[in-house]
């Protein structure tokens, strides 16, 4: 363990590296609990602890978040508000975990916090942190030092013994809820509904956006008194090809925002998640009034790479961070309303603790082409482990579905394009790593061989 006379790292890298040798880690490099995180966050600033000013969001769920956070993000911005948001994982660069005034923080900054952090933890008896939350309270710290209107936290992996649970939030918004990490969070969806929870807080509005929600969660805010905005009961949208509109129950004031344009981030779940949005908007209110142009602006100009991300080219290619069964689902239901490609290739590299066979199945039927992939890291499947699963499920129905393994998703990548037509599309999705892979050298845009002889 390094002593607090010890030279402390000057580079992010640095940092990053510390964190990975000095701290220890529990199944996948998680261990849930939050004494530890909780008694270094009281250390800070000289025993004052972490506090924030602005009002703080918390988004929970299985899936959605990155999106809820985003859009949030955006219509605040589009009133005219200072905001600050956490994220994890990150695709390419850590920075991007922290976006201040929609920008992802400058290096720089994030350095003091993390010096703050480590010295706050080695004073007194010293605290063991994992990665994760020893970042997660680098960033936080760095958070609530800068002069922000609103304060957007996303919960990394269930809720309850979550790091970012630390912080008592202003309004928490919980998005659907799906099966995903059951070795950590519970076997069943009222399991990990209940992990959920977690972010709740007595007498603060929880916006449930779950259009079929656990029942644990409706019975834990009964519990704790706080009060539970429902989709389709509190609140509900509805629309057609052009447009869509949004409403809360009378009892909660009955505003309305009517001829929305879809939010520029694509996907019919997406409406969901837009809902969810404009409720926790509704429930702060008293304290960040937006207008009806700044939601109309914000979900016109979000942006949030690999959530179903459409880059123009020939062939077209797809990016979609869908990494368990619910997401894989919703992607599939997607790619199928792009219309017709002659030849689906799809790029995929995910970790070994998925479920894989519900993933591959549902999305089998709209792929022709299967390059599996290697990620950086332990906990990711080998893609010859892949290949093997897709091969095991028989998911092939008689049909010739080559298949290929490669080293990494740029590899793979190259190797789409290779076999692409220009009026075929390549779709990338799984891991963060597997879409952060081929997005290291940015948004790639794709030319099939023959076209750019």
């Amino acid at each position: 363990m390094t002593s607090a006379a010890a030279p402390l790292p000057d580079t992010l890298a640095d940092w990053l590296a510390h964190c990975e040798r000095q701290h220890p880690k529990g199944q996948h490099g998680i261990i849930l609990g939050l004494d530890r995180v909780r008694a270094v966050a009281q250390r800070l600033n000289g025993g004052a602890g972490l506090r924030f000013e602005a009002p703080v969001i918390t988004v929970a769920g299985t899936n959605g978040k990155g999106s809820t956070c985003a859009m949030l993000e955006a219509i605040c911005q589009q009133a005219g508000y200072r905001t600050g948001v956490y994220t994890s994982p990150h695709l390419v660069h850590f920075e991007e975990r922290c976006r201040l005034l929609g920008q992802a923080i400058a290096t720089a900054e994030l350095l003091p916090a993390f010096a703050d952090v480590e010295r706050a933890r080695l004073s007194g008896e010293p605290i063991v942190l994992t990665y994760f939350e020893f970042t997660t309270l680098a960033i936080l710290l760095t958070l609530s030092r800068q002069p922000l209107d609103v304060v957007v936290l996303e919960v990394g992996l269930g809720g309850r013994l979550d790091a970012v649970n630390i912080v008592d939030a202003d309004c928490a918004v919980i998005t659907s809820i799906d099966l995903d990490h059951t070795d950590l969070l519970g076997a069943d969806r009222e399991a990990i509904g209940y992990e959920k929870a977690g972010i709740m807080r007595t007498g603060r509005p929880v916006v449930l956006s779950d259009p079929m929600p656990p029942q644990s969660i409706v019975d834990r805010a009964r519990e704790i008194d706080a009060p539970l905005w429902r989709i389709g009961t509190d609140f509900h949208f509805a629309g057609d090809r052009q447009q869509w509109g949004w409403a809360m129950h009378p009892s909660h004031g009955g505003r309305r925002y009517a001829g929305l344009a879809y939010p520029a981030l694509r996907g019919a779940n997406q409406l969901v998640n837009a809902s969810g949005v404009l409720a926790a908007l509704e429930a702060l209110r008293p304290r960040l009034p937006v207008t009806a142009q700044a939601v109309r602006n914000g979900l016109a100009m979000v942006d949030l790479p690999g959530r179903f991300q459409i880059v123009p080219g020939q062939p077209a290619l797809v990016l979609d961070v869908a990494h368990n069964p619910h997401s894989v689902a919703a992607l599939a239901e997607n790619l199928d309303a792009m219309g017709f490609y002659p030849t689906t290739h799809a790029v995929f590299g995910a970790m070994a603790d998925k479920d894989l066979a519900p993933m591959l199945a549902r999305v089998a039927p709209l792929i022709d082409r299967w390059y599996f992939c290697d990620l950086p890291t332990p906990r990711a499947a080998t893609a010859a482990h892949l290949a093997t699963a897709w091969n095991e499920a028989g998911l092939a129905k008689g049909k010739n579905v080559p298949v290929s393994t490669h080293g990494g998703p740029q590899q793979a990548l190259d190797a789409a394009v290779a076999q692409a037509d220009p009026a075929d599309r390549i779709v990338v999705f799984g891991s963060f790593f597997t879409v952060g892979g081929v997005l290291q050298a940015g948004v790639p845009r794709l030319s099939a061989p023959h076209l750019a002889a």
